[in-house]
């Protein structure tokens, strides 16, 4: 073959492959508005892991698939790149201010997302329930102080659904006005948990300590006081966004101090979820009788699903009585799972799966999951 005819080769290709082109974005397009509707979040790795995997075997010459498989990373890069231009708007509910760490959870998972601020919970909660924003992205447990019993209420009330599970680490830090030596600090303002979480800094200092709503707002009112005798104990993120200085870095007691952040929306994920790494999120009630939780357990045992977490929580309208919290490893739509959640409705007068997630994500930088 000659030049000419190579050419005329390679252009018949490219025409071949920009038709493709269009059909494979418009493919993507849809993709996005899917994850878009459900609180998905853009990057995937392991779903980008697999995909190169499986597909690079479809070029048998070893020469060649090492390049096959940089032209498939790169028209991926460029799928994401047109999917963040289709998710641009997506409104994104989240508790607290701008700099709390509800609000740099919200800007890591969706880095394209408009973020919304709502007073509490309930109302960044609401928000999604009313449409006024498309997802919500609150936290569900600290690794130090435990649940935050207040969204696990709203899952159990609420009809919204979990479709990503997020772990963010919690470093905490001293901020104050800038050229403040710690010497001078008497005071330190920050959330209930966060005062807990470094209570032993606070008390080889000597400090003061004042509860606020949370760290933001404590890094709000040093800024705005500008007493230098005062600071707050918050991340890094928000001593740049207030304009403080960084005093002191990891105060925090635990050095494993992590939060779970969860993505609720108002449809439901219906994609695969691997054996090896999915689980969903269960909610139940038991009857009022001697072996009542024991049975539903044994009913979820009995079906080879383990569970990681189980936990109760008073109901409010019905003193004395609880409801209970469980994560489960495993497919609840799989047969085994249709039949084990057949089995726990005649066991549990009340029975919900409020969310599905393969394993939970760090989310540390720039909004990818690592």
């Amino acid at each position: 073959m000659d030049l000419q005819e190579s050419r005329e080769v390679i252009r018949q290709v490219d025409e071949e492959m920009a038709k493709l082109f269009v059909k494979r974005m418009e493919a993507v397009r849809s993709v996005a508005a899917y994850k878009k509707e459900r609180g998905l979040p853009i990057e995937d790795k392991e779903q980008e892991a697999r995909v190169i995997k499986g597909r690079s075997a479809l070029v048998e010459d070893p020469e060649l698939r090492s390049f096959y498989v940089n032209f498939l990373q790169d028209t991926m890069d460029v799928s994401k790149r047109w999917q963040h231009y289709l998710m641009e708007g997506l409104r994104v509910a989240y508790s607290g201010v701008e700099g709390a760490f509800a609000h740099i959870a919200a800007g890591r998972i969706f880095p394209d997302g408009e973020l919304e601020s709502y007073p509490s919970f309930e109302s960044a909660y609401e928000a999604v329930e009313k449409g006024e924003c498309d997802v919500a992205v609150l936290p569900i447990e600290n690794s130090f102080a435990g649940e935050v019993g207040q969204v696990l209420d709203l899952m159990f009330s609420g009809d919204l659904y979990v479709n990503g599970v997020y772990d963010l680490s919690i470093n905490q830090n001293l901020l104050g006005m800038p050229g403040t030596d710690i010497s001078k600090i008497r005071t330190v303002y920050s959330h209930p948990q966060a005062i807990s979480q470094c209570r032993s800094y606070i008390r080889k200092h000597g400090f003061d300590a004042v509860s606020m709503a949370n760290t933001a707002l404590a890094a709000q009112k040093v800024a705005q006081d500008g007493d230098c005798s005062t600071a707050a104990i918050a991340s890094e993120e928000t001593a740049d966004l207030y304009g403080l200085q960084i005093l002191d870095h990891d105060i925090n007691e635990s050095k494993v101090n992590t939060t779970r952040f969860a993505v609720f929306s108002r449809v439901e994920t219906k994609m695969a979820i691997r054996k090896d790494a999915g689980a969903f999120l269960l909610l139940f009630t038991v009857k009022d009788e001697a072996g009542g939780l024991a049975k539903a357990v044994n009913v979820i045992s009995a079906y080879n699903f383990n569970m990681r977490v189980l936990r109760s929580r008073p109901m409010k309208d019905l003193p004395w009585h609880y409801y209970f919290y469980a994560e489960v490893e495993g497919d609840d739509s799989s047969e085994n799972g249709k039949r084990m959640i057949s089995a726990l409705r005649g066991t549990c007068p009340g029975l919900k799966v409020v969310g599905r997630y393969t394993a939970t994500s760090n989310i540390q930088q720039g909004g990818e999951t690592i």
